[in-house]
C-alpha cells in the first residue's frame, strides 16, 4: 500500500517535527488541523526530509502523497506572509544550484532549448484546455474583468495601446508562445508581426492559429535576431533570459527596434536583487529560470533606452492562476489518461503555490515600456 493511501499516521515526537511544527506555527498552520490552510500527514518522514530538503523536498513529498492540503494556495501565501523560505536550513542542493547560476551561463543558447522541450511542449491538450481561447500564458488584467477570456483580452489590448500600434507598423514578438498576441495584434490593429519561439509545439499551433494574417513564426533564440522593427514586444519571456544575458537580451532588442521605436517588456519580477531560483521550479517547471529584480532590468536597459514607464499588476497574476487550476482540475478527466496521478499532483502544486507567492505580494508582474525618448513624453494606457 503507498503511503498516499494511509488514513492516520502517528505523528512523531522527535527533533524534526518540533522543529517543523514550531516553524509552521509562526505562520499560523497547524500539523493535522481542521483548517483549510493546515497540513494533513500521511507519511511520518515528512518532516525530516523537509527540514534536509528544503523546497525540493516539501514539493516532491507533495508529489508523492506524504501530505495533503485541501488550500494549497493559502499556505504558500501564509508561509510567505511569515518569511519562513528564510527561516529553513538551506540544503547543500540548494546552495550549489545557486552557486552554479552565478558561476555559469544556465540560460547560454545551447542549454536555452530545454524549457521548450520540458515544459511549453507538454501537450497543447493541457494547455488549450487550462489557458483561455488565446492561449495567454501570463498575467492576464483584470481591472474591469469578470472571466477569464476577458482578463486576457483586456492584457492584449493593454499591449497594444500601450505600443501605440498603428496599421502597418512591424512588430517582433520575442517569445510569442503559441500565437495569441501576434493573433490579435495582426486581426484588430492592422499590423505585420515576425514571432519567435524556442518551442516546436508553439510554433506548431502558432503557425495555424496565424494562419492567412501576416505573421511569420519563427523556431529560434532570439539572440539570432537582426532585423528592423516599429515596436518590440516580450511577455513571459524574460524569465527564461538569466543575469548573464541581460545585457545581451537589450543589445538584441537595441539593435532589432528602429530609432523612433517602443519597447514593452511583459515579466514576474522579484522584490529582491538575487539569483532568484527556486530548486523545485527549476527541476520540475521551468529549468534555467530566473526571475529578475528592478535593479537587473534598470542596470541592462539603461545603456540603450529610456524607461518610459513601469506598471506593476502582480496581484492580479493570483487569479489568474486559481483561474488555470480551477479549469485545470476541470478538464482533467479528458487528459488524464496522457499522464500520471503524479504529474496531476506536481501541477496542482505549482499553480497554487505560485497564486499564494503572487497573493503575499512576494513576486511582481511588471510591464516596462521602453523607447529612445518620446517628444513631449509618452501617454501610456492603464
Amino acid at each position: 500500500m503507498s503511503s498516499s493511501c494511509i488514513e492516520e499516521v502517528r505523528v512523531p515526537n522527535d527533533d524534526w517535527y518540533r522543529i517543523t511544527n514550531e516553524l509552521l506555527s509562526r505562520a499560523g498552520i497547524e500539523i493535522n488541523g481542521n483548517a483549510p490552510s493546515d497540513l494533513q500527514i500521511k507519511n511520518p518522514q515528512f518532516f525530516k526530509r523537509v527540514l534536509q530538503e528544503g523546497s525540493l523536498g516539501l514539493g516532491e513529498s507533495y508529489m508523492d502523497g506524504w501530505w495533503e492540503c485541501e488550500r494549497l494556495d493559502i499556505f504558500f501565501q501564509k508561509v510567505l506572509r511569515a518569511g519562513l523560505e528564510n527561516q529553513l536550513p538551506r540544503h547543500l542542493k540548494d546552495t550549489l544550484r545557486i552557486a552554479a547560476a552565478r558561476l555559469f551561463n544556465l540560460q547560454s543558447k545551447k542549454r536555452a532549448w530545454m524549457v521548450g522541450k520540458e515544459h511549453y511542449d507538454l501537450g497543447n491538450d493541457l494547455f488549450s484546455r487550462m489557458l483561455d481561447p488565446f492561449m495567454q500564458y501570463s498575467c492576464g488584467y483584470w481591472k474591469d474583468a469578470q472571466t477569464l477570456e476577458e482578463a486576457q483580452q483586456a492584457k492584449l489590448n493593454l499591449i497594444c495601446q500601450k505600443l501605440k500600434l498603428e496599421p502597418g507598423m512591424r512588430v517582433l514578438d520575442i517569445g510569442c508562445g503559441w500565437g495569441g498576441l501576434a493573433q490579435f495584434m495582426a486581426e484588430h490593429y492592422g499590423v505585420s508581426v515576425v514571432g519567435v519561439t524556442i518551442s516546436a509545439e508553439q510554433q506548431k499551433m502558432a503557425q495555424q492559429r496565424c494562419e492567412g494574417l501576416d505573421v511569420t513564426i519563427l523556431l529560434q533564440d532570439y539572440r539570432d535576431l537582426h532585423d528592423k522593427f516599429d515596436r518590440i514586444v516580450s511577455v513571459g519571456m524574460f524569465e527564461h533570459v538569466g543575469p548573464k544575458n541581460y545585457a545581451t537580451y537589450f543589445s538584441v532588442v537595441d539593435r532589432n527596434l528602429k530609432p523612433d521605436g517602443l519597447f514593452l517588456l511583459h515579466t514576474i519580477g522579484s522584490k529582491r536583487t538575487d539569483l532568484n531560483v527556486d530548486p523545485w521550479i527549476n527541476k520540475y517547471i521551468f529549468p534555467n529560470g530566473c526571475l529578475p529584480s528592478v535593479r537587473h532590468i534598470a542596470d541592462a536597459s539603461e545603456p540603450h533606452f529610456v524607461m518610459e514607464d513601469w506598471h506593476n499588476f502582480g496581484a492580479d497574476y493570483d487569479t489568474t492562476l486559481m483561474a488555470w487550476h480551477e479549469r485545470f482540475l476541470e478538464s482533467w478527466p479528458e487528459i488524464a489518461d496522457n499522464y500520471s496521478e503524479r504529474f496531476k499532483r506536481m501541477f496542482t502544486y505549482y499553480l497554487n503555490a505560485c497564486a499564494g507567492a503572487f497573493r503575499a505580494r512576494d513576486i511582481q508582474l511588471w510591464q516596462v515600456v521602453f523607447s529612445r525618448g518620446v517628444e513631449h513624453g509618452l501617454r501610456v494606457a492603464r
